[in-house]
């Protein structure tokens, strides 16, 4: 009888996977035993659980051989959903049909790294492999293609189904782009909400006012969270922020704050941090609070896509799991920023006070500057570094971070009953002066467990520089996104953009405007073709400088 000698996971291997696979078409037949099904009517093939060392991005992926008997018993076609099973334990996974035995050999059924973990089983372990069938709320999904308005049951019904892993990635595109495309009405979004909550845990504070602040994104290097949170939770007010990692930015909070301290957190060890510091800065995905946001996001990612309404939908669901009572929505309006005109910031402050109130969640939206990039650095390890040197009170700090945080810390201390209004910002300032918020800070990474890698810009370096001189007169948001996407943030952390000139700075004829930085020569090569289409700065007069048409 064939047997394995060897597993390779998670480290290098010189000889592959696996070793000595040796006959295994003439003995898979052995491995493979008998289970009768639910009914106890008929028989079906147990086969072998094993674990594939292959990262699918939060998608379960099973894996069967070509030749294998339930393959061709059971006339299963690649890229089906087909359920594993093994008594009360069951996954919905995408079938991938492999010819090499190195990754799965006939009598055996392979699972990613993803799916392995949710089902929880031990390598060898019998299981059994059904067809999983449709989802029951696609019919849904093909009304909203067709520009049908949906009712709470039947979002109810698709995000379960989505928490489910029954749908594809296909199918949960087609969601997207049909909400998107047709709208989503407030009622609609406000349901989807609500589905969402009701999909993962919720975490319960046990207080009156649990405060949190979130921006809808847009704006490279917008990492005022980081100095929120701890000047609010120095005051003593709850401030547990959950946050998300990128969806199209170079970076989100919680991967600027993995550059730091660890982000992911299990529920007991959030509300350990919490207890102690009034406040945390982690991701939300692993408390499992409105995964089927997760799911979600994962599709809009490699989209580069985020509707209004998918958008309001997914803030205001992790925030209610995250247990928020009081929630500040920053709104950056910009020519080139997510939101680009007042009018469509109004309406999405409606949206937002719409849902958040009937859903029991106090919100203020402030509308803020979204002409250009806040701070200097775009991208993980430079966005962390400006974040520590305003905590710092360093010289060097960017000012716009400081004061945006600030203003927008100070809004938060406001929800306090004993602030009264317009004396936040005075409160904020003091704490971040008189180094309370650092102390604070450096309490949160001890709490949260401190990074134990060093993180440090990456060694590429390309200098962009002005071709003609006078003062800068545009930046481009989305541009300089892209140029420190492509340069390999957010998944390489040191990766990204400094931004060395700001509107309205004067600048001679070849001084630098900005420096790129990458680890990998493609990335850098890539990046450095896109600067040469447009490198996102415009030089001009001083007269040119956009007007500020949104502020607090």
């Amino acid at each position: 009888m064939y047997m394995r000698t060897a597993y390779c996971f998670g480290h290098a291997c010189p000889h592959g996977l696996l070793h000595n696979r040796q006959n295994l078409n003439s003995n898979y037949s052995i491995m493979a035993k008998k289970q009768k099904n639910d009914t106890g009517s008929a028989e079906l093939t147990t086969l072998s659980l094993q674990r594939v060392a292959i990262d699918t991005y939060r998608e379960n992926v099973a894996y069967l051989h070509r030749q294998c008997e339930v393959y061709r018993a059971e006339g299963f076609q690649a890229l089906a959903k087909v359920e594993v099973r093994r008594d009360d334990r069951r996954i919905l996974a995408v079938l991938n049909v492999v010819d090499d035995d190195t990754l799965v050999a006939p009598g055996e059924l392979g699972l990613s790294e993803e799916a392995f973990a949710k089902l929880g089983l031990e390598a060898g372990t019998g299981v059994v492999v059904l067809h999983a069938g449709p989802p029951g709320s696609m019919e849904a999904v093909r009304r909203k293609i067709g520009g049908e308005r949906l009712n709470a049951q039947e979002l109810t019904d698709i995000s379960r189904d989505i928490a489910e892993r029954r749908y594809s990635r296909a199918e949960i595109a087609a969601f997207l782009v049909a909400s998107g495309q047709t709208g989503l009405d407030r009622d609609e979004v406000m349901n989807l909400t609500r589905a969402m909550v009701a999909q993962g845990e919720r975490l319960r504070w046990h207080g009156d006012l649990v405060a949190d602040k979130h921006c809808i994104g847009g704006i490279p290097g917008n990492r005022t969270s980081m100095l929120v949170v701890p000047i609010v939770a120095a005051h003593g007010m709850l401030i547990p922020k959950t946050s998300s990692r990128a969806i199209t930015s170079p970076a989100g909070t919680a991967d600027t704050m993995e550059v730091l301290a660890q982000v992911e957190l299990m529920p007991a060890k959030l509300h350990e941090v919490v207890r102690r510091e009034h406040g945390a800065l982690t991701w939300g995905g692993t408390a499992n609070l409105a995964p089927v946001d997760d799911i979600l996001i994962s599709v809009e990612r490699p989209l580069g896509i985020d509707y209004p309404g998918q958008m309001v939908a997914s803030i205001l669901s992790k925030k209610i799991a995250a247990g928020s009572t009081h929630l500040i929505i920053d709104i950056p309006v910009g020519p080139t920023a997510k939101v680009r005109h007042m009018r469509e910031a109004l309406a999405l402050r409606k949206l937002f006070e719409y849902v958040a109130d009937r859903l029991g969640l106090f919100v203020q939206v402030v509308i803020t500057d979204g002409r250009q990039p806040v701070g200097r650095g775009i991208g993980p390890v430079l966005e962390a570094r400006d974040v520590m040197q305003v905590l710092q009170n360093d010289p060097e700090a960017p000012p716009d971070l400081r004061q945006k945080a600030l203003r927008l810390a100070g809004r938060v201390l406001e929800f306090d009953p004993d602030i009264r209004g317009g004396d936040g910002f005075d409160i904020a300032r003091d704490i971040l002066d008189s180094g309370r918020a650092l102390a604070k800070m450096q309490d949160i990474i001890e709490a949260q467990g401190r990074q134990g890698e060093r993180y440090t810009p990456a060694p590429l370096v390309y200098e962009v520089k002005a071709t003609v001189a006078g003062v800068v007169t545009f930046i481009d948001n989305y541009r300089m996104a892209r140029i420190a996407r492509l340069a390999g943030a957010p998944m390489d952390k040191g990766s990204g953009v400094d931004l060395l000139k700001k509107l309205g700075d004067p600048v001679v004829e070849g001084e630098p405007l900005y420096r790129l930085h990458a680890r990998f020569p493609a990335d850098f090569r890539f990046a450095k073709a896109l600067i040469k289409t447009g490198n996102g700065y415009r030089v001009g007069d001083a007269a040119e400088v956009p007007e500020i048409f949104a502020g607090f």
